[in-house]
């Protein structure tokens, strides 16, 4: 008997508003189908998840068009900005770019146009970041590689400026600051579309930002100064992503990757 039927026919099971109870099984129903046909970003950072869940990506997830960037294991396919493979080996089934012998430790390949949904924890008085579209890995005279890049700031703060979490650092600022204490899990997802970067940080959307609209170097949209040199219009957008060393431990997993079309 199809379990629509079965709410009206059977007494055992019968809801003392039927017609309730039909449509919350409907709307469950439809929700379902819904959720296994368009499959939104990986949704993970609870400890209640058995270890063996962490790192790997579903039957969905593929089908959509995901990919494993960490595989829990080694530091395959990440080596620092300087070229070098990590000093600090996988813990926990983690990755933590403090020591590990360069500015940041990145995946080795560049990426342009993407959906990047992570899982991060910080430690207390952390300060690091998920660089993107870093280009080049070579500093320029002066400067740290972070300047050839952006970043999404993270730190163990509870304010909302320019160097909190969830900001594009320096640049845009979070409209809260959505990050839980530190020891605890956060999920972050990072969407670079051609010129629109967006900043979720545990199910809420923090920050957008229109790179077209930043024609000027040391100079936001709205005329304020920042302190890079760039005018992130021209900058390429085609880059890497990297986790940054900034002196504090900062643990990283489940980090998955969405190619998105080029905007061409």
């Amino acid at each position: 008997m199809p379990p629509v039927a079965a709410a009206f026919r059977s007494p055992a099971h019968r809801s003392p508003f039927p017609a309730r109870s039909l449509v919350i099984e409907v709307v469950t129903c439809v929700f379902g189908v819904m959720a296994a046909i368009n499959p939104g970003p990986p949704c993970h950072a609870q400890d209640t998840e058995t270890p063996a869940s962490h790192n790997q990506l579903t039957s969905a997830e593929k089908d959509a068009g995901w990919i494993l960037l960490f595989n829990g294991r080694d530091t395959t396919g990440w080596k620092t900005s300087s070229g070098e493979p990590s000093r600090r080996p996988v813990e926990n089934d983690c990755l933590n770019p403090h020591k590990c012998g360069g500015y940041m430790l990145v995946y080795h390949e560049p990426v342009e146009n993407f959906q990047l949904a992570l899982d991060f924890k910080i430690s207390p008085k952390c300060n690091s970041g998920l660089f993107f579209r870093t280009h080049s890995l070579k500093p320029r005279p002066g400067k740290d590689v972070g300047f050839n890049g952006l970043e999404v700031a993270i730190d163990d703060t509870t304010t909302a400026g320019y160097h909190d979490t969830g900001a594009i650092y320096d640049l845009v600022k979070p409209k809260r600051n959505a990050m839980k204490p530190a020891g605890e899990w956060n999920h972050l997802v990072l969407t670079c579309d051609g010129p629109q970067v967006q900043v979720e940080l545990n199910g809420e959307r923090m920050t957008t930002m229109d790179l077209d609209q930043w024609t000027e170097p040391n100079r936001r949209p709205d005329g304020s100064e920042h302190k890079f040199d760039l005018a992130y219009s021209q900058h390429p957008r085609r880059g890497f992503l990297g986790l940054q060393d900034h002196g504090s431990d900062c643990w990283f997993r489940n980090l998955k990757l969405r190619p998105l079309p080029d905007r061409r």
